[in-house]
């Protein structure tokens, strides 16, 4: 897909909303993923960033690694279940990191293309800016050929 820039314009363009939340891809390796929020556009009605803002900047990293590592013509991402631990209240920009590893990625890569689809964990930490963790989440993600 390009540039970390690249991909940010795409997921704003995927889904809108990340326009407004400000969102940006700020690490995009094969085996790592990162994307940021500011706190300004995203605060709750107590000062902290409102805990949608936080699920979504972790679950978007599913859809950003089908750019990276899980790249398969005619299959698409898609969340089947994420669960999240909010662990403090963020007061500043957020960042959530995700990693998959080698074996994993060619495990949901060879069963996407002989099956159609491909499950697979992925766990995401999201910190602040001071490097608290705040919140994170377990997902189970698909690989689907559609």
């Amino acid at each position: 897909m390009g540039t970390t820039e690249d991909l940010t314009a795409h997921v704003r363009r995927m889904i809108p909303i990340f326009a407004a939340m400000e969102l940006e891809v700020v690490e995009a390796e094969r085996t790592s993923v990162a994307a940021r929020i500011p706190a300004g556009p995203n605060g709750n009605h107590f000062g902290a960033t409102y805990a949608g803002c936080l699920f979504s900047v972790a679950e978007v990293l599913g859809g950003v690694l089908a750019s990276t590592s899980l790249v398969l013509e005619g299959a698409v991402p898609l969340v089947k279940r994420l669960t999240i631990d909010f662990l403090r209240p963020a007061t500043s920009a957020v960042t959530a990191r995700a990693r998959l590893d080698e074996d994993t990625i060619a495990r949901v890569l060879a069963e996407t293309a002989e099956h159609g689809k491909s499950d697979f964990l992925l766990e995401t930490e999201v910190s602040d800016e001071h490097g608290t963790v705040v919140a994170r989440t377990s997902g189970t993600y698909q690989l689907r050929r559609l």
